[in-house]
């Protein structure tokens, strides 16, 4: 199915390009910030099993317990950080946005690893997209399986998420666990520089309310740099982040 935007551009519905992660409850899945694997298994009743190879349901009926910013692909809004509480459910409205693909080396700075302003701002090429998806290099497939809890991963430098804000840009993908350093003592400095708020406690007026963060995301090396049109898909949870599937379309 081909879709006209605009009457400018064409994209091709039956070919998406999905960057997400899917959630197991295997050592297969990705795991950051300390926490055991996802749990996936069936409601048990007395002798009565939601799982039909049992032989003792017509349906498989599991809970899942997991945690969406530990455990893959998620999107997130300011409420991550404010002492408030707000919604990702209610901060984000629509899903469809005009997105750059970007490939990043993060660079050594003493013991950390960091993209940089020059960086982002070198790849955009003065482009001003509404969404920007980072995949850093090298972009090895283990992205899917890491254990990220104190491996100090990769991370956005504070004026690299200024110049993004700056940029106008409102939703930031990238393949890493988060944003900031893994341990940098609450300071949260791109997260803040990002959605532009400077007091989680009282949350100042120009903050970012409608923009997104999406975390542990996972693009395949076949993708390439460019435009696309992003649909950022989420679930509807009350809470500030939600396990999201963002998909890409090339723009014909």
């Amino acid at each position: 199915m081909i879709a006209t935007i605009n009457n400018t551009f064409k994209i091709d519905l039956s070919k998406p390009l999905d960057i997400s992660i899917p959630l197991t409850n295997t050592d297969e899945n990705p795991i950051a910030w300390y926490i055991d694997k996802p749990v996936i298994e069936p409601v048990v009743f007395g002798n009565w099993i939601g799982k039909v190879s049992e032989g003792k349901s017509s349906t498989n009926f599991n809970n899942i317990f997991f945690n969406p910013h530990g455990h893959g692909t998620h999107t997130e809004c300011l409420g991550h950080i404010t002492r408030d509480f707000y919604s990702i459910n209610q901060c984000l409205k629509q899903f469809f946005f005009f997105a750059e693909l970007i490939s990043v080396q993060p660079e050594l700075k003493g013991e950390d690893l960091v993209i940089t302003r020059s960086q982002i701002e070198k790849a955009l090429q003065g482009k001003t997209p509404e969404a920007i998806v980072i995949r850093t290099l090298p972009n090895l497939e283990d992205k899917k399986h890491l254990k990220y809890s104190n491996t100090n991963p990769s991370y956005l430098e504070e004026d690299a998420a200024r110049f993004i804000r700056e940029s106008r840009i409102q939703h930031l993908l990238i393949d890493l666990p988060s944003v900031d350093k893994e341990k940098d003592d609450g300071k949260l400095l791109a997260h803040k520089a990002f959605w532009d708020v400077t007091d989680v406690n009282n949350l100042n007026a120009d903050a970012r309310l409608h923009c997104t963060i999406t975390e542990m995301i996972y693009v395949a090396n076949e993708v390439k740099d460019g435009s696309y049109l992003l649909n950022l898909q989420i679930a509807s949870f009350e809470n500030d982040a939600s396990p999201s599937k963002p998909v890409l379309y090339l723009i014909q």
